[in-house]
């Protein structure tokens, strides 16, 4: 499936739609370069799991917890991390244990520490300058 987005607010929309088919355990790998979306599109996924926490990019903090929704959603940021060992230490496996929603950008970096069941989404910038979200599983 592939959703095009023209402004920041439509990405925001595209999050939030997502969050409908979401469940305890869930877990989105976010791929694409950056000023892609990601951030933006997990912004309306939060919003529509009903937490009232302010969203920001979690590159310097590596992690951000937002509770207050429906289920917690634990965002990381894979960029600066260099080996799967790192994110182990961050507590990648408690994080998917948690019964919230994992959401990690830059996912590609370290795919054979997502389960199985993750679902991916991949962010283009495409010419205009519009963003394209394709959306695949495994």
């Amino acid at each position: 499936m592939q959703h095009r987005a023209l402004t920041p607010d439509a990405m925001e929309q595209l999050g939030r739609a997502a969050a409908a088919t979401l469940h305890a355990g869930s877990v989105i790998a976010l791929v694409g370069g950056l000023g892609a979306g990601k951030t933006l599109w997990t912004k309306g996924l939060v919003a529509a799991l009903g937490s009232p926490a302010e969203v920001t990019s979690p590159t310097f903090g590596l992690v951000h917890e937002y509770p207050g929704g429906r289920m917690p959603v634990f965002h990381l940021d894979f960029y600066r991390l260099e080996t799967p060992a790192e994110l182990l230490a961050l507590g990648w496996d408690e994080y998917l244990e948690a019964n919230g929603v994992v959401v990690a950008e830059w996912a590609d970096k370290f795919p054979d520490l997502l389960p199985r069941e993750t679902t991916w989404r991949i962010f283009t910038i495409e010419a205009d300058g519009s963003r394209t979200v394709r959306e695949s599983v495994a």
